[in-house]
Order: structure tokens, then C-alpha cells, then sequence
């Protein structure tokens, strides 16, 4: 039967769900062409004459160079996807990502630059001598930028972890040019997933490492200078600076972090306890080790809430809690003296290693062993209050939100310990937990909200779609056996009159039919389909994406 856009899964068709899974996963860690020339879509149902843009995303799309492939999912090469949306019509196009990497790789035949899971090995043509000595040089970061589509002053990257991202065309996806973090501001690295200020303005975080220590830094891009650049034609970080450095208390360990949370005045540094050995980080090429070897799992650390001001910069309050590992913030906002905060947490950080490409093409029985090992993210709430009387008797909660069961207690001047609420109800477990979650970006973010919409993970990989309201923590869900969504995106309605008024877009696997993914259009309100355009290419699971329609 079919409720609310709802397909209740029977006992008999979950029979045949780990040999649908399997066929996905094997789709998805397999190289794929790219179709760099839009090509049509057909259309099932109505597409919304009113979307007008382009829907861009990212993601691994080609995992191995002659006899030689990656070892995990995170590295495969980056490949850029458009769905340009027009009248009611869908065109797609695909390319690589041109990066050093991708170009260098191609040009050996062979993996010559290592990624987060795969080592680059010496090249067998040297001599033994020369093998031996290129152990020992510094392992070059990688280009391939294969996470996410971020902007910055109006024009378009793609971005992974590292100091390097790479502009590009968001209309013919063309590669341009490579982006050094570092030639404009001292770190070695930023996130794929900066915050954008309303003023034009843009958020990240990043790192850097020297002789006083490891720091993290909070990072500001201005906005575009109208009219000065606004006809240039190349990249501009210019005028960027560090609003706030946050010493990590051990040097040689600091906590590995894959975004951070805002709010309209803040924002939120999750200190996780995923430690990055850089003594080993030094070490790993002579040893043999990718990069993901260095990170491990150290609960006893416990989980650390950094709040800076992002106006002046100060944090003088710590914020601690019970360890967990997170990826992804839903989003924050104030209320009343309290930061409220929702986002994707788990109790067990190791698997953020465990997506290898062993693990993932295991047999079906053994992908359900895979997948029953793996934590559950679940949503969650903390509150911060952003006001601490440094008097106030001790283990008293200075939470006083009535909708919120969250708790926040002060164990010694100047430090708050907190405990989160559950932003769920026991029919979320029927689905596995949720990821990649995403709100009505443009109107809410930093806001009060209401709704969020995210993958469901069934399975290793996402098999459902979820509306989360965050009020009655109530659900809306499309699912299909056999079906894989990829992250949503809200995409608002003109004149949009509520939160929920417009729809949301995600790409969704086939893996028991050749070229057939499609594009599926939702309607956010009902969580119904309005309609898909099917693609006639294979095309691989993916990270991240936005809209845009101005492309």
C-alpha cells in the first residue's frame, strides 16, 4: 500500500532488499563515463514550470587507473553532474573534474597521488634507491576535489578537505583554476561545507600547525566588492581572514571535523573525539598506511562545544558532552539567551574508516554483517546558554526553553556540561537512522525552523527519504524497494508562503535497471512525487549538491 508517499516495504519484498543493495553498491564503486554534452531526460509525471536553474552535484565517479584501484569510496575521482530544469524539462551533463590529480593519474596510467584511503606507491620504473627515498618525502595533498559545490563571492568550486579547491564553470562544468587556501590566509586546510552570511559573506573552517601548537580556525571570506570584481574572471579570496583560533589542547592529537554549525550571531566548533595521530600522519607513507589510518575512535576525550562570537571573535565558555561522532549539522539558532543546535550524531566514531572498498563489495550476506557493525546517526539537540553566570550553583540546569529536554549544567566556572535531547520518536528506527540532512537553506538557516529533510539508511547506502517536522518530531517518507535517493535539496517556490512551500530534488540509483537513474522531484509540503527525469546514463552515487538559478 502507498500512504503519504509511503512504501511500506512487506516481509517478503525485504527478502530480496540485500540483493538489491548488493547490486547498488556494485554499481556505485564502479567507474563510470562521462557525458560532457547535455542530453535529454524523459520525463514521468509534471516537473514544476516554475524551477528554473540548475541542479549541480559531486561526487566519486571513477575508482580505478589501469591495474591500479582505490582502497576506499572517499577517493574515487571526482565527477560533477548538472540537471539543468527549464519549462518543465530536464537536460543532464556530466565531466571529470580536471584535477592535478585526475590529470597526473591519467597521464601514468597508474595512481600517483594518494587520497584519504589509498597510499600512491613508488614508481616501479626507479630504481630501488630512488623508490626508497620517495618514502621519505612529504605526501602532497591531494586536488581532487570530489565533496561538495560551495561559493564563494558569487562564483562557483568544488571542494574536498584540503587547502586546494578548483573554480569552475557551473554551466559546462569545465575545470579552471586550482585555488591554494594558503596563498590567501594561513591554513592548510577547509571544510566543503562553509555557512553563508546574509550579508554575502562566507563562513568555513580550517586548520594549521606549527611550533606553538595545532589551531583551528574560524574563517571569513567578504563578499563580493560591487562593482570592483564583479566582471572578473578568476578566482578572488581575497580580503579573507581568521576570525577566531581555537588551540587544541594536544598538539599532536587534534579532533578530526567534517563541517561545524551557525547561527545568525555564532558559531559552533564540534571538538569530537576522532583523534588525528600527526606524529603518524609524518610517519605514514614510510609505514605504508593511507590516511585514514592515522584517525582513531577516543571516547574517553569526550565531545567539547567551542561557541565563538563571529562578530568580535571571543569564546570563553566550554561546552562539553557525552562523546559522539558527527558529520553533519541540521542547523542552529538562538532563542531567548540559548543556542539551540539539531544535528546528525552517532556513539561511534570508527566509521568514518570502515567505507573501503573490501568492505562494500562484500557478498550480500556479508554486506548485512557490514551494515548491522555500523552505528545509527540520529538527530539531536543541544542547547547552549549563551549566558553563563559564572555564580550560579553548581549542577543546576540553566536550560529554562519549556519545549526543549535537552540540559545544560554548569560543573565549574566558565565549563557546561550538557546532555541532548532526542529530536525523534521510535518510527525513525524502522528506517535506520538518518544522514545528509538539509533544510530551507535561503529563509531558515541560523533561524527557528521546522522542517528538515535527509536520507534514511536502511542499508549502507540510503534507501528512503525523509521529512522530519522537529515540533512533533512526526515523519513524511518516500521509499521504494530497489529505489537509492541521494541527498535532498529544498528548492523554495516563488512567493513562497510557509516554510515547506516549494519541493525537493534528489537523484535516485536503479541498480536492477542499466541506465535508468532519474531525477526525482517531491513536493516538500506532502512529500508526494510530482515527478522524475529519467537519464539515460549510468550514473554513481554522489556526495553533495545545490541549486542554483542563476546556472
Amino acid at each position: 500500500p502507498e500512504t503519504e508517499g509511503m512504501f511500506v516495504v512487506h516481509s517478503v519484498v525485504r527478502k530480496h532488499s540485500y540483493t538489491y543493495i548488493f547490486l547498488y553498491i556494485i554499481t556505485n564503486v564502479c567507474s563510470v563515463e562521462e557525458t560532457p554534452d547535455p542530453i535529454p531526460t524523459t520525463i514521468k509525471g509534471t516537473i514544476p514550470t516554475w524551477i528554473k536553474g540548475s541542479f549541480l552535484r559531486n561526487g566519486p565517479g571513477k575508482f580505478e587507473f589501469g591495474e591500479e584501484s582505490y582502497t576506499h569510496w572517499f577517493d574515487g575521482m571526482a565527477l560533477m553532474h548538472r540537471f539543468h530544469i527549464q519549462e518543465g524539462n530536464v537536460t543532464y551533463s556530466s565531466r571529470f573534474l580536471r584535477s592535478d590529480s585526475y590529470v597526473s593519474n591519467s597521464e601514468k596510467n597508474r595512481i600517483v597521488v594518494s587520497e584519504f584511503g589509498t597510499l600512491a606507491m613508488p614508481d616501479p620504473c626507479k630504481n630501488i634507491f630512488a623508490r626508497f627515498f620517495s618514502r621519505f618525502q612529504v605526501p602532497k595533498a591531494t586536488d581532487n576535489a570530489n565533496v561538495n559545490f560551495v561559493k564563494y563571492k558569487g562564483d562557483y568550486y568544488v571542494s574536498t578537505e584540503t587547502n586546494f579547491m578548483r573554480r569552475v564553470d557551473p554551466r559546462s562544468l569545465e575545470t579552471k583554476e586550482k585555488v591554494d587556501w594558503s596563498q590567501y590566509i594561513a591554513v592548510n586546510s577547509a571544510t566543503a561545507h562553509p555557512h553563508y552570511g546574509r550579508d554575502g559573506s562566507t563562513y568555513n573552517m580550517g586548520n594549521s600547525y606549527g611550533r606553538s601548537g595545532f589551531f583551528y580556525h574560524i574563517l571569513r571570506v567578504p563578499p563580493r566588492d560591487e562593482p570592483a570584481d564583479a566582471t572578473a574572471d578568476s578566482p578572488d579570496l581575497s580580503g579573507a581572514r581568521i576570525v577566531c583560533s581555537i588551540r587544541a589542547p594536544e598538539s599532536r592529537k587534534p579532533s578530526y571535523y567534517h563541517s561545524f554549525a551557525m547561527s545568525e550571531n555564532y558559531v559552533v566548533f564540534i571538538e569530537q573525539p576522532i583523534k588525528m595521530d600527526l606524529l603518524k600522519f609524518m610517519l605514514y607513507k614510510i609505514q605504508g598506511k593511507s590516511f585514514h589510518r592515522i584517525m582513531s575512535w577516543q571516547p574517553q576525550y569526550g565531545t567539547v562545544f567551542h561557541l565563538v562570537n563571529r562578530h568580535t571573535g571571543e569564546s570563553d565558555v566550554k561546552y562539553r558532552a557525552a562523546a559522539m561522532f558527527t558529520l553533519h549539522q541540521i542547523n542552529a539558532f538562538e532563542e531567548n539567551g540559548f543556542l539551540v543546535m539539531d544535528m546528525c550524531c552517532g556513539d561511534n566514531g570508527e566509521i568514518i574508516g570502515d567505507f573501503t572498498l573490501e568492505n562494500l563489495r562484500r557478498g550480500s550476506g556479508d554486506i548485512d554483517k557490514f551494515y548491522n557493525s555500523l552505528c545509527r546517526n540520529l538527530p539531536r539537540r543541544y542547547v547552549l546558554p549563551l549566558n553563563v553566570d559564572r555564580q550560579a550553583p553548581l549542577d543546576e540546569n540553566l536550560v529554562t526553553l519549556h519545549h526543549c529536554k535537552a540540559t545544560a549544567k554548569m560543573i565549574k566556572p566558565g565549563e557546561v556540561y550538557m546532555t541532548h535531547e532526542e529530536l525523534h520518536d521510535a518510527e525513525l528506527l524502522q528506517y535506520g537512522g538518518l544522514e545528509f540532512p538539509q533544510i530551507n537553506y535561503e529563509e531558515y538557516n541560523g533561524r527557528p525552523y521546522r522542517f528538515f529533510y535527509s536520507c534514511g539508511f536502511g542499508h549502507v547506502f540510503a534507501d528512503s527519504l525523509l521529512k522530519m517536522d522537529v515540533h512533533t518530531k512526526e515523519l513524511k517518507v518516500w521509499r521504494h524497494p530497489g529505489l537509492y535517493p541521494s541527498e535532498p535539496v529544498f528548492v523554495a517556490s516563488p512567493n513562497a508562503a510557509e516554510e515547506d512551500d516549494g519541493v525537493v530534488l534528489s537523484v535516485i540509483v536503479t541498480p536492477r535497471k542499466e541506465k535508468s537513474t532519474f531525477l526525482l522531484v517531491l513536493d516538500a509540503k506532502t512529500f508526494t512525487e510530482l515527478g522524475r527525469a529519467e537519464v539515460p546514463v549510468d550514473i554513481p552515487c554522489g556526495t553533495h549538491g545545490v541549486f542554483s538559478n542563476t546556472c
